[in-house]
């Protein structure tokens, strides 16, 4: 085993599987949250239900029964150097919010290594891509001065494949994994910070997990990777799926988005993928088409952005914005790609004129 580490991680739907994959681990993670959730973290746990391959239901994991500690709190009175690693795992335009804004400028200034496990990767990760003017993308962000105090070596970028969702239901610290795969976070800069990934990931590695006592593996492993254009592989499904659930009036399911014209979700999939390789990606950092397809089928719901949208957020994350600017730079569009930005312009301005 590595030695124990100290973990904060901002935002808890996505942060408490983190979290909890980490406390299986034996290492300790501190969430940031709203308080209603932070309380019942503190007083029930954080439970994550996973479906395991060969077994039938979900399997549950309640994280006041682990190796590791979870506790959850607010922005107020944390210090990030009391952490060995900070974990960004709010949605972008929240991080401008008073308190959140503060503490993520403190995380900025501490140099602790920070590893983003956003859809939209913070603008200081992408100043690590050869070549790319990030001076550019700023207007793609809610807001792009929260990044400013960054040093580059200091971020990386973590793909959120996992789909999770907190079911309607069930009370806040419940979230429910419908898709189990992996975390895959690109290395640092530096060897050194590097090594903390990879201790955790061979820690998460190792934890065998007793289900009606037999010892089983558990899904949504942290892969790390040397390439920094891994964690990319994510923009082809998101600007094939997730952004394409956005219709005019209505949000449609991921599974519909992808499957209901496939010719036309399979051009602008491998149009992103064709993006990220003259950006200098390789080949094998990137995910083929026909592999998404098939984990598309289970994805029934729309996607968390086009919820948002339906829900009236005047802000979501605009992947598709950043994608776009950034082919722009390299003289390529995409018909697809600006419909989908339309739709999603259009209805963000309905959102704002309410607001």
């Amino acid at each position: 085993m590595s030695k124990k580490y100290k973990i904060l991680i901002m935002g808890a739907s996505y942060g408490s599987l983190l979290g909890t994959k980490l406390a299986l681990a034996g290492h300790s993670t501190h969430l940031i949250c709203l308080p209603a959730e932070a309380d019942l973290i503190n007083a029930e746990g954080a439970i994550i239900r996973m479906p395991i391959k060969g077994r039938e239901g979900l399997v549950e994991i309640n994280s006041t029964k682990l190796p590791g500690k979870i506790t959850a709190g607010g922005t107020a009175g944390v210090n990030p150097k009391d952490y060995d690693l900070v974990a960004l795992a709010m949605q972008e335009p929240q991080y401008r919010s008073p308190g959140v804004r503060e503490l993520l400028d403190a995380v900025a200034k501490s140099k602790v290594p920070c590893m983003s496990i956003m859809n939209m990767p913070p603008l200081p990760y992408l100043a690590r891509i050869p070549g790319l003017d990030v001076s550019k993308l700023r207007d793609c962000y809610t807001d792009a001065t929260v990044w400013d105090n960054f040093d580059p070596k200091l971020m990386t970028l973590c793909s959120p494949d996992p789909q999770a969702f907190r079911p309607p239901e069930d009370k806040a610290n419940v979230l429910q994994v419908r898709l189990p795969t992996n975390f895959k976070a690109a290395r640092f800069d530096s060897d050194a910070h590097t090594q903390i990934l990879r201790d955790l990931a061979a820690d998460i590695e190792a934890v065998r997990f007793d289900v009606g006592g037999e010892k089983i593996e558990l899904p949504v492993k942290l892969k790390v990777h040397d390439s920094i254009f891994v964690p990319l592989a994510k923009w082809s499904m998101l600007i094939a799926g997730n952004y394409r659930c956005v219709q005019k009036d209505a949000a449609r399911s991921i599974k519909e988005a992808v499957h209901t014209d496939i010719e036309a979700t399979r051009s602008v999939y491998n149009w992103v993928k064709t993006l990220c390789l003259s950006l200098g990606a390789d080949e094998k950092d990137l995910v083929p088409f026909e592999k998404y397809a098939a984990a598309a089928q289970s994805l029934v719901t729309p996607s968390s952005a086009a919820r948002a949208l339906f829900a009236g957020a005047p802000n979501i994350e605009r992947v598709d914005r950043l994608v776009k600017t950034i082919a722009a730079q390299k003289g390529e569009k995409s018909a697809v790609l600006d419909e989908t930005s339309a739709l999603v312009d259009a209805r963000l301005e309905i959102n704002r004129k309410k607001a």
